[in-house]
């Protein structure tokens, strides 16, 4: 199989962290963020976007509140897929698997990490919840302030979730739309992976 240049390589994980790195340089803003999509208990998908905060060994991270829509879906089906698109390079990266949360100390660091109106903001939103105006948020915004001080902990309802892919497409666009696709596959996340190119 012809998976040279910038497909090359025998770990999925280490080629999108290479692809990244190369759209950090490029994209003006936010190179890391995902099209996320899930499914709610009808079967209907929904997608939003988020951003992608690690990519570990073997799964791929973000952060959220579990209270959220998407939280609650992705807790009921344990599935979730993504899509990573640079405009700049002209490639994506399509991702599928089961999830799992990431709570404890690795949750608990990266919430410790972000500024401190983003911590508070955590605590004050009632992500996904009817809100009836912006000012009765900021002053939730206050009181938690006043309440929690300058060193807020991490809120039971936050923390992260690990997709932990059964299948990574990486895609770069082709001329006259004959576009370069290798589909890994794997059964489990202890399972070799399978590559094969596939029409664009």
């Amino acid at each position: 199989m012809d998976r040279g240049g910038i497909f090359a390589g025998n770990d999925p994980f280490a080629l999108a962290r290479s692809w990244l790195t190369e759209a950090e340089a490029t994209e003006p803003n936010d190179p890391n963020a995902i099209a996320l999509a899930t499914v709610d208990a009808g079967g209907l998908p929904d997608v939003r976007m988020v951003l992608l905060k690690d990519i570990e060994e073997d799964a791929f991270v973000f952060y959220t509140n579990y209270q959220s829509r998407k939280g609650e879906q992705i807790e009921a089906a344990g599935k979730a897929a993504f899509v990573l698109h640079w405009k700049s390079l002209r490639r994506q990266i399509r991702v599928r698997g089961v999830t799992e949360r990431v709570d404890g100390t690795v949750a608990d660091e990266y919430y410790s990490s972000r500024s401190l109106k983003s911590r508070i903001g955590a605590w004050a939103s009632a992500q996904s919840q009817p809100l009836s105006s912006r000012a009765s948020l900021m002053a939730d915004v206050v009181k938690i302030t006043a309440k929690l001080g300058a060193n807020p902990s991490r809120p039971p309802f936050w923390g992260g979730i690990r997709i932990v892919p059964t299948e990574i497409e990486f895609w770069a666009d082709g001329s006259f739309r004959l576009h370069d696709r290798f589909r890994w596959t794997r059964a489990g996340r202890n399972d070799s992976w399978s590559i094969e190119r596939l029409n664009p």
